[in-house]
C-alpha cells in the first residue's frame, strides 16, 4: 500500500496556490510544509492531505525528476528489513532507517534510490515500534 507520493513542479508557490484551489472541493488542503533546511533536500516541499496526514507532496525541481514512492510499513523492523533488502538488491542509500522528527515525532523511515533512479521509501508512523 502506498503512503504518499511526491512530484516535481516548476514553481512551488504557483503550484501550491493551484492545488490548494483545485483540491479544496475534495477536502484536500496543505497540511505540512518542510523547508530545505529541515529536510536537507535542494527544495522546499508542500504536503497536501486530509485529517492532518499529507499524502500528496510537491517540490520545486526539474519536471522530469523521478517520482518518490513511499510504502506503508507496520513496524520499524519492516522499515529496517526493506532498507537491507533494497540495498542487497542493488539500490543506493538515500537515508538510512531512523526517526524523521521534522515530519512528525513518530515518523520512522528509510530511503533508497532504485536502479531506475526512483526514490523509494518505507515508513512506519508508530515511531521505533518493533
Amino acid at each position: 500500500m502506498l503512503d504518499h507520493i511526491g512530484v516535481a513542479v516548476r514553481d512551488v508557490l504557483l503550484s501550491t496556490a493551484f492545488y490548494s484551489r483545485a483540491l479544496a472541493p475534495l477536502g484536500i488542503s496543505v497540511v505540512m510544509q518542510v523547508s530545505q533546511a529541515e529536510s536537507g533536500l535542494p527544495y522546499d516541499s508542500v504536503g497536501f492531505g486530509a485529517a492532518g496526514k499529507p499524502f500528496f507532496w510537491i517540490g520545486e525541481g526539474a519536471v522530469d525528476r523521478p517520482v518518490h514512492l513511499a510504502f506503508v510499513a507496520d513496524s520499524s523492523a519492516q522499515v529496517d528489513a526493506f532498507y537491507a533488502a533494497a540495498l542487497a538488491a542493488g539500490a543506493r542509500d538515500n537515508g538510512p532507517p531512523g526517526i524523521r522528527a521534522h515530519y512528525h515525532p513518530n515518523y520512522y523511515g528509510a530511503f533508497v534510490i532504485d536502479p531506475n533512479g526512483i526514490n523509494l521509501e518505507a515508513v512506519c508512523h508508530k515511531g521505533g515500534a518493533r
